[in-house]
């Protein structure tokens, strides 16, 4: 576990680069799968509201029997309670759910600019709350776009510690990232893989040859190599450990730049566009 390099974070605090992600993980498989996840070495779960397994996510980091203090968890604000009072309630009971009593990151999960009169920045500042009474230990974004970034930094005091958005090799996202990481903002990539489009590309798959690799564990390492934070899923305990297991090689700058070379800009989104995206 040690191997899993720390990320500094704007507010003085650290984040695990690699991390394990429930996302579509079925609620009866989360707990066993959490559990089988920390036992093969990750320490960092990101889950969400929206996911609906946050008690199984307690459940199996209970069941691993290691303290709270050695698991970094991350959830994030459902899409329906943006308004700030619902926001409220509905992290008290992300806290419930989870069994603790505080996260160490908790996040909007979209801005949804199109809903609440596009006022997120009430939700942000709700976020603010949880930080400072320290039931949050830190905040942060998910899916905002520049502007929407912009707005939080001309409105607000705090400065999200990350933002989740899709980035791989097939959509980049490199106006959003270079933005965060000019004000301080670590990347947290979803869809590392491009839901596994990205593992039959001749590129990728050839470097992972070169190495006697998987590609799958190439496209994580060209991640890390990125400085992103990663959340690859399986419930399989093999692939856990396979893709945990990215540290003991380097990808030459020969083989990063053909990785970035890849980048389709917004043709290779897999996921919601966040300017338009507004389900609930």
């Amino acid at each position: 576990m040690s191997q899993i390099p720390q990320i500094d974070l704007n507010d003085g605090r650290r984040i695990p680069q690699l991390g394990f992600g429930v996302f579509q993980v079925n609620p009866d498989q989360t707990a066993e799968a959490v559990r089988q996840a920390i036992e093969a070495g990750y320490r960092h779960i990101d889950t969400a509201q929206m996911y609906g397994n946050e008690a199984e996510v307690g459940q199996g980091i209970r069941d691993s029997g290691l303290s709270r203090d050695e698991i970094f968890i991350t959830s994030k604000l459902n899409n329906g309670s943006h308004e700030p009072d619902d926001a409220r309630r509905a992290f008290d009971g992300t806290l419930a759910a989870l069994g603790t009593d505080h996260v160490d990151l908790f996040l909007i999960h979209w801005p949804l600019p199109t809903r609440y009169d596009g006022d997120y920045v009430s939700t942000w500042q709700t976020l603010e709350e949880f930080e400072a009474d320290g039931r949050s230990r830190s905040i942060g974004v998910s899916n905002f776009q520049v502007p929407h970034l912009e707005n939080l930094a001309a409105k607000t005091n705090v400065i999200p510690a990350v933002n989740q958005i899709e980035v791989h090799p097939y959509f980049q996202n490199r106006s959003v990232k270079a933005w965060g990481e000019n004000h301080g903002i670590v990347t947290e990539a979803w869809s590392p893989i491009a839901q596994g489009g990205v593992l039959d590309d001749p590129v990728v798959s050839g470097i992972a040859r070169e190495f006697g690799r998987s590609p799958a564990q190439v496209a994580l390492r060209w991640h890390i190599q990125k400085g992103n934070v990663i959340f690859p899923k399986s419930v399989h305990p093999d692939r856990m450990r396979e893709n945990l297991d990215i540290f003991g090689f380097e990808l030459s700058p020969a083989d990063m730049a053909a990785i970035d070379g890849l980048d389709k800009g917004e043709p290779g989104r897999t996921g919601p566009n966040p300017d338009t995206f507004d389900r609930v």
